[in-house]
């Protein structure tokens, strides 16, 4: 029987990239130190864990979806948006890539005082803004907090978080985010990133 054949990722090595056999990838690795790579079934499989990158591969042990399934779960092109903060109250600040390629769209943070539920409903309005903006209404929008999804549908903030001079900042963006959605509309779809099936979201901060 014919020995099935491999794609290697290389993310970190003499020259990163995706080769079709051992001996290339083991020519790119050889004396690298720290090298970074994993071997993959079909190329397709290891073009999407490119873009995902090592760490999300490896070190949180996300499962990569069969190209059927990736195919009829996780729509492309789309943005990915995240929350993350440092305690609660906290340091917080958020995200949006593109979810393929993790490539960063936008940055917002790090602001004092604030929460990760707020972190996610900013993230998710700049992409809603953004996206308007350059007539890019067609492309969803993953998050994974159903709480910024609820804020959003219902337009309105319900945080548990008390307002002080600390966390004026991102109170300024959160009242500028609630009046953006009171007074505008928008197509774009807003879908929850399922955690547990795909891993996690491509903007997540890797903290935890």
């Amino acid at each position: 029987m014919a020995k099935k054949k491999k794609y290697y990722v290389v993310w970190e090595g003499l020259n990163p990239g995706i080769y079709d056999s051992w001996e290339a990838c083991k020519a790119e690795i050889k004396g690298y130190p720290n090298a970074k790579y994993k071997s993959f079934t079909s190329k397709e499989e290891a073009l999407q864990a490119q873009g995902w990158g090592y760490d999300q591969i490896d070190r949180k042990k996300w499962i990569l979806p069969k190209n059927e399934l990736l195919a009829s779960q996780i729509i492309l092109p789309s943005i990915s948006v995240d929350g993350a903060c440092s305690g609660n109250p906290g340091v917080t600040e958020y995200q949006g890539v593109i979810t393929d390629t993790k490539e960063q769209l936008f940055h917002g943070g790090p602001f004092q005082g604030g929460s990760n539920n707020l972190g996610e409903f900013l993230a998710l309005v700049h992409a809603i803004s953004l996206l308007k903006k350059q007539n890019k209404e067609n492309i969803p929008i993953y998050t994974d907090s159903k709480t910024a999804m609820a804020w959003l549908r219902n337009r309105k903030v319900k945080t548990t978080i008390k307002r002080n001079k600390l966390n004026e900042t991102i109170f300024v963006l959160v009242d500028r985010a609630e009046k953006w959605i009171q007074n505008n509309s928008w197509k774009n779809q807003i879908l929850k990133w399922e955690t547990k099936l795909w891993g996690e979201i491509p903007a997540d901060f890797g903290r935890k």
